[in-house]
């Protein structure tokens, strides 16, 4: 499958970056007598959003998505550590997982009204500048997260990471495995292949997530570490490599 001409995308793309601001700035302001009332309509007001979001992806840029390995998740609390290469994983992961709480940048939560309901949907906030006492903090909200059965949702590399990099995993990842002993599902990806860090053209084509096997509590910080960072970068780059014979 060949791509479209570079400024027919372009087109496309600002239709999809136009509509997104515009729904996201009507349901915001729409939704935020929400705020006052149970946090659980909060987590169902986001995920609305987002199937929104990725329905106007799919309309306007032609880019969808196929979800694998849900059998790999497990009930109950767990810990998801997905890698990131797209503002799309957030998204999708938002629709595909059973009200999620997600890991964020403190930064977001002072993002006046979208901070509001990152907040109150119960995002575990984290000073990535912040150390010792940073980590704490973010502990003891992800157990009060586990406490209420919700699954955690955290990018170990921290931050977006251009197509084929692999930056260094946070020991935020080996803190939350270690002190809240529960499982973590790795998710590989091939989004930035379609929607690229910091890119605005978005690509036709099918994006792949894939939840891979559990990782049992209970390893040693390293060997967890290097055990989540093979099966992540492995995968992804087998996804990599698939989505480039069938759309590029």
């Amino acid at each position: 499958m060949s791509r479209p001409p570079k400024a027919l995308q372009g087109i496309r793309s600002a239709l999809f970056n136009f509509g997104m601001y515009g729904l996201t700035a009507v349901l915001a302001i729409g939704g935020l007598p929400l705020l006052a009332l149970p946090k659980r309509l909060t987590v169902k007001f986001s995920r609305l959003w987002a199937q929104a979001v990725l329905g106007l992806l799919a309309l306007t840029c032609g880019l969808r998505h196929r979800v694998r390995g849900q059998e790999n998740l497990p009930a109950g609390p767990i810990i998801i550590a997905c890698k990131h290469q797209s503002t799309w994983e957030t998204l999708s992961l938002a629709v595909v997982v059973e009200r999620p709480s997600f890991v964020v940048k403190r930064e977001l939560l002072w993002i006046p009204i979208f901070g509001w309901y990152l907040a109150r949907a119960g995002s575990i906030a984290v000073d990535r500048g912040g150390r010792a006492l940073a980590l704490r903090r973010m502990l003891k909200q992800a157990r009060a997260v586990a406490k209420a059965g919700r699954p955690i949702v955290i990018f170990p590399e921290g931050t977006r990471a251009k197509l084929g990099a692999s930056l260094p995993y946070q020991p935020g990842i080996a803190a939350v495995y270690s002190q809240l002993n529960l499982p973590v599902v790795p998710v590989a990806l091939n989004s930035g292949l379609f929607w690229g860090r910091r890119n605005f053209i978005k690509w036709p084509g099918i994006i792949t997530l894939e939840f891979l096997a559990p990782i049992a509590p209970g390893l040693k910080r390293e060997e967890f570490m290097q055990t989540l960072r093979q099966r992540i970068d492995s995968a992804t780059d087998r996804l990599v490599a698939e989505a480039r014979r069938e759309f590029t």
